[in-house]
């Protein structure tokens, strides 16, 4: 699956071309998708098996969703710190990144099981759910907790291997992590399986079941790829040698961590928002949100493969490829968002009907989709932004503006358009919108800025 052609040998003279930014980011764009498909999936079998039944899944979803991204975003420093260190000249030492990335993938993911599992049921109580909605959802994340630790280490991998533009064993690995997960929840959610499951504590065991896998299948295609022992894959290094590279890869993955947690968390408030609004308000927030946290997968993927080429230019002192690199990035991205949104503007019942079939909630879903469509382009604009700033080391500004946005500024807001004024889902999806706004305009005037010589650039420590 993986050659032993020299992976990055030398960066291009020059700004980057499209046709080298595309050539690395569409298979990571369809990776993040596959990331994504899975609980797209999982809400599409849980939906049309039961409304009530995705209530639960979807409120379950919250708090894991808010924990899984922090951690991702703690590990973010492997791609990161790779892709400089291939920019410098230093590519022996890239296995020095991945051993500490899965090291740090275990301690994170076990620390995640076990705050989720003691913290979430209380949290739900705290927040006056309906005691019904709040026992189906503490179940559904007891067991999506148990998938946190394969999942991270699985990001670890992923993440080392497209910083070495190597993204499609990611890509293709994924596609059968999907197999599998459809398989499980056709065979489980219905509950006719042997097994005394179903509905969305079903679909749940199904995500665990099929992100072990993606992460076993992952490792040992690293292990057997040729060119991991030039990578120093296997170097056994002394215990004294592990806090080299330590400070630059947590200086990254604190600072992402804490932007993707304030983020993450500002959404999840909005979902606990639309969950005091009743059960069919919150499926039809789930729904609206599933599908943009699909399209999401695009600017996603998108913002690594636009990090890896802003990483190795600053690697090497480039501030003209930099600049470049980032530009290239964002202005792709919303283009291509652009069209997307129009697509879904067009056909909204298409997509809203894929989810779910129940008139009452279609009626919440058809208009908040509409709405979202303005969401698309501005959400890719911020995301791809941000993570140029933290490829070019500059990784607490995107932190402060995304907790000032989605969190002082997008949480209050959704409170007063969602329940206070009245506007229901549609108000909520709107909030999202206006914030991101402003985000993506301070963002891009960060990096305009930081680009505009190399006395302005961060220094890397």
């Amino acid at each position: 699956m993986l050659d032993s052609t020299a992976s990055n040998a030398a960066l291009p003279k020059g700004p980057p071309t499209l046709a080298a930014l595309w050539t690395l980011a569409w298979p990571v764009v369809l990776s993040r998708l596959g990331i994504m498909c899975m609980g797209v999936t999982d809400a599409i079998v849980v939906g049309r098996y039961s409304a009530e039944e995705l209530g639960y899944q979807a409120l379950g979803w919250g708090p894991t969703g808010v924990v899984v991204t922090t951690g991702v975003g703690l590990l973010m420093g492997v791609q990161v710190l790779t892709a400089q260190l291939v920019g410098e000249d230093r590519r022996i030492e890239a296995g020095a990144v991945l051993q500490r990335g899965l090291l740090l993938s275990l301690l994170v993911g076990l620390l995640a099981t076990a705050v989720l599992i003691a913290g979430t049921p209380p949290l739900f109580r705290l927040l006056g759910h309906d005691p019904a909605l709040a026992a189906g959802a503490s179940e559904v994340v007891v067991i999506l907790s148990l998938s946190m630790t394969p999942y991270l280490v699985s990001i670890v991998c992923s993440f080392w291997l497209e910083a070495l533009e190597r993204p499609k064993p990611g890509m293709y690995l994924m596609l059968l992590a999907n197999m599998v997960n459809l398989a499980l929840n056709i065979w489980l959610v219905p509950g006719t399986s042997p097994f005394a499951v179903d509905g969305a504590v079903a679909s749940a065991w199904t995500t665990f079941f099929s992100r072990s896998v993606y992460a076993i299948a992952l490792i040992f295609v690293i292990l057997a790829w040729p060119e991991a022992r030039s990578l120093g894959v296997f170097l056994v290094r002394k215990a004294a040698s592990w806090s080299t590279y330590w400070g630059r890869m947590m200086r990254v993955g604190w600072a992402t961590a804490a932007s993707y947690f304030v983020e993450s968390g500002g959404f999840a408030g909005t979902t606990l928002i639309a969950g005091l609004m009743g059960a069919l308000s919150v499926a039809a927030f789930s729904i609206t949100f599933n599908l943009a946290a699909l399209v999401f997968m695009i600017p996603l993927g998108m913002s690594s493969a636009t990090a890896v080429f802003v990483g190795k230019y600053y690697g090497r002192g480039d501030v003209e490829g930099i600049r470049s690199s980032g530009i290239l990035g964002v202005g792709a991205t919303f283009i291509f968002l652009l069209g997307l949104a129009a697509v879904i503007a067009f056909v909204p019942q298409l997509w809203a009907g894929a989810y779910t079939t129940d008139p009452e909630l279609l009626a919440l879903v058809v208009p908040a989709l509409l709405a979202a469509c303005f969401f698309f382009p501005v959400d890719g604009l911020q995301v791809v932004t941000a993570a140029s700033l933290r490829a070019a080391d500059d990784n607490w500004m995107p932190t402060l503006t995304h907790f000032i946005s989605y969190n002082l500024v997008m949480l209050p807001a959704a409170w007063w358009f969602g329940l206070e004024l009245g506007y229901g889902v549609v108000g909520l999806v709107w909030v999202m919108c206006g914030v991101s706004i402003l985000a993506a305009a301070f963002l891009i005037s960060r990096f305009w800025w930081i680009t505009r010589s190399a006395a302005a650039l961060p220094e890397a420590a």
